[in-house]
């Protein structure tokens, strides 16, 4: 935990951020990171004071990385949404991706806000003005979460999906890691080929592999963070 914080003056009270993460722990530590570099760079940071607290619960939750999630499924990410909540944060982030599928039935078990990754990342997408991509991550994220209208999807062969599958599983559990970042990196550079204007990296595993990969790309984790820190500036304001 981190205490002190940017502060809302009129509100005369320091910002509280909930990061819902575990999942998997190395992408969550990553991502809080990122957050700390952004807000070193957003010039708003003078002094250990100025920066949010931010609570991290890291939940060993179940992996979504196949197509069969239910209910039970849930339970523990809904649990740990409700003990960020007990802790009065002003707004929490889901560090995964596939759990945003579920963003709504979430949200609906608390009061806070959750970011909804799936609406920045399609703002992003048009800003930018892709039309042809190629969406790396789980079997389900790929056909219930980014499935926006108005772009074209170069898709993956069946092997293809089982390869970055188990390469999400894999490196999550520390098992052979080059290895896993060297099967998706050969799998990206082929979509891009196939005509993908960007690959998204739609995991947060995947964005931990291909993060420094020379592919056009868009980071859903890095989507994610700029979201964060847009809501710690207007908190600030």
């Amino acid at each position: 935990m981190i205490t002190g914080g940017i502060c809302n003056s009129e509100l005369n009270k320091t910002l509280k951020i909930g990061i819902l993460g575990g999942i998997g722990p190395e992408a969550s530590g990553k991502f809080y990171l990122e957050i700390i570099n952004k807000l070193q760079k957003s010039g708003k940071v003078l002094s250990n004071k100025d920066f949010p607290q931010i609570i991290i619960n890291s939940i060993p939750a179940p992996e979504l990385i196949n197509g069969e999630i239910n209910n039970k499924d849930l339970e523990p990410y809904i649990a740990g949404l409700k003990e960020l909540e007990s802790n009065n944060v002003d707004f929490i982030v889901m560090v995964c991706n596939t759990i945003h599928v579920f963003h709504k039935i979430l949200q609906s078990n608390v009061k806070v806000e959750i970011i909804d990754l799936k609406k920045e990342l399609q703002s992003h997408l048009k800003k930018q003005g892709v039309k042809k991509i190629s969406v790396f991550g789980t079997p389900f994220t790929i056909s219930h979460l980014y499935n926006y209208e108005g772009f074209e999807y170069i898709s993956f062969e069946k092997k293809e999906t089982e390869i970055i599958s188990a390469g999400i599983y894999n490196f999550n559990t520390g098992n052979n890691k080059e290895e896993q970042i060297k099967k998706i990196s050969e799998i990206a550079e082929k979509k891009i080929k196939q005509g993908a204007e960007k690959i998204i990296l739609a995991c947060s595993e995947i964005s931990l592999m291909l993060k420094d990969a020379d592919i056009p790309k868009i980071d859903t984790m890095e989507v994610l963070a700029d979201a964060v820190i847009r809501k710690i500036m207007e908190f600030n304001l």
